[in-house]
């Protein structure tokens, strides 16, 4: 009797099924933190492959024994097209220039915004950089741009100093004075 010749309400019943040991225990990859036979649909499969054959070599030996005996379907055709988990594209960092630029702009009759980009450059959170700006100068702050911090007052003198005394992984002469620009 095949699996789908049973009556539908047998299928669907509650309760323990016969076979079937209880509690079910069920392992997982350290890679990517899901069960053993998800692995192959996870983008890095071969740090998994390498995990299981360190940590779990039973395991392994069953993934790699059904790899073997597959029935010929194309890799293209096993993989989760779209959607989930399965597309994580690893992003690789861009190695670009460390520089910050210090800028005044224009705002207004007498009165001037400073600029500050580049600081994403270093890894700083640009959110909390301003509001650090904002209580040190005692003024306004804000991120405007993708790289991009405006602050109320010309304050551009002073954070020659602020900056690198925040950050010491900032040096003085990777910050750039680039003098009156208009915004």
């Amino acid at each position: 009797m095949s699996e789908n010749s049973i009556n539908p309400a047998e299928r669907l019943k509650l309760g323990p099924r016969e076979g079937i040991t209880y509690p079910l225990l069920v392992k997982y990859c350290g890679n990517c933190s899901m069960p053993i036979e998800y692995c192959e649909y996870y983008p890095e499969y071969e740090k998994c492959k390498a995990w299981l054959e360190k940590n779990l070599p039973e395991q392994f030996e069953r993934v790699k024994l059904e790899e073997e005996t597959g029935d010929g379907v194309d890799d293209d055709k096993k993989r989760q097209k779209r959607g989930g988990k399965g597309l994580m594209k690893i992003k690789k960092k861009e190695e670009v220039t460390k520089r910050i630029t210090l800028s005044r702009a224009p705002r207004g009759k007498k009165k001037s915004v400073t600029v500050v980009t580049g600081l994403h450059t270093f890894e700083i959170d640009l959110k909390v950089a301003a509001k650090f700006f904002g209580t040190k100068f005692a003024c306004g702050s804000s991120v405007t741009g993708e790289d991009e911090i405006v602050i109320q007052g010309d304050v551009k003198d002073d954070l020659f100093d602020v900056i690198p005394d925040k950050w010491p992984e900032i040096d003085v002469d990777l910050i750039e004075d680039l003098g009156d620009q208009k915004r």
